[in-house]
């Protein structure tokens, strides 16, 4: 049994890559085949052991909170037009963990939005998980951070190690040299937020997957604000680490940027290769297509 019940996803960022689809339509629920990425990352929790999740909205994603409430209406049509399976699959939407939403007024940035949390966490550890990545794994990822979290007793902070140059667009774990250990982890000194490649202190990049002890609420509120007027999640992790009280988890899986057209596109390929009804066909395709390039 999992000893964490409980996940934020907050869903903040306007989307810009993504216009003008993204004008009207949030970019956490651009679909992944039939699913929406948000859709993926619930179950991916539910999956963990997940029972309650909190969404943090921001103005104007409505839309995310219309796809998890339950619709008997549309539901009822279905079945009263013989459609019983895809009733089934409007009904089973988030059906097996309590979700619920919070609205950032104002966007302030992810430190903010994290505080919107704290009364729904009440004083537990928590998962933590941005709305726009989406990892594919046999073990869902939050799984393998809450085990790391039982194993270390501290915060986890989710890394993969990455050996090519792109690394730079991230944040990077400091370890302070020290390697990862048997259970896949090692100590955080510090986070570098997208150091040039003569700095970067490790191989090892922060990719949206957290488990954080309720602690992170009274970082948060002593933490400066950013010369661009928003509070950074980051800089309250950085006095966690300061304190000792973080890891890095090298977690095993493959991680999609769903804010990048490339990493949505490479996502589609990949769930449509792994598709039980049509993985084959489209995998003939690829190879045909290929053919021409």
């Amino acid at each position: 049994m999992s000893t964490i019940k409980k996940a934020v996803i907050p869903c903040g960022g306007m989307g810009t890559r993504f216009l003008p689809i993204t004008k009207s339509v949030p970019k956490e629920i651009l679909p992944v085949i039939d699913t929406p990425v948000l859709g993926h990352i619930v179950n991916e929790a539910i999956d963990s052991g997940i029972t309650d999740i909190l969404i943090i909205l921001g103005k104007g994603k409505e839309a995310i909170k219309s796809y998890f409430t339950p619709d008997p209406e549309l539901e009822k049509k279905l079945r009263d037009k013989g459609n019983d399976a895809f009733a089934d699959i409007v009904r089973k939407i988030g059906e097996n963990a309590r979700i619920s939403f919070e609205v950032q007024q104002k966007p302030l940035g992810s430190g903010d939005a994290l505080l919107y949390a704290e009364k729904f966490v009440a004083g537990e550890p928590f998962c933590l998980a941005w709305g726009d990545d989406l990892i594919y794994a046999d073990s869902p990822v939050m799984g393998q951070l809450i085990k790391a979290f039982e194993a270390k007793k501290a915060s986890i902070l989710g890394v993969q190690t990455l050996l090519t140059d792109n690394i730079v667009q991230y944040g990077v774990a400091d370890t302070g040299g020290v390697c990862l250990d048997a259970d896949r982890c090692a100590p955080v000194k510090a986070i570098v937020e997208k150091p040039s490649l003569d700095k970067v202190p490790s191989r090892l990049a922060a990719l949206g997957r957290y488990v954080l002890t309720p602690d992170i609420f009274d970082l948060i509120r002593k933490t400066p604000v950013a010369k661009n007027g928003e509070l950074q999640v980051t800089d309250s992790f950085n006095f966690m680490a300061e304190q000792g009280k973080l890891f890095a988890y090298d977690f095993i899986g493959k991680r999609y940027d769903m804010g990048d057209k490339l990493g949505s596109v490479c996502a589609i390929v990949d769930y449509a290769a792994r598709d039980k009804n049509f993985g084959e066909a489209f995998k003939q395709f690829i190879k045909e297509y290929a053919k021409g390039l």
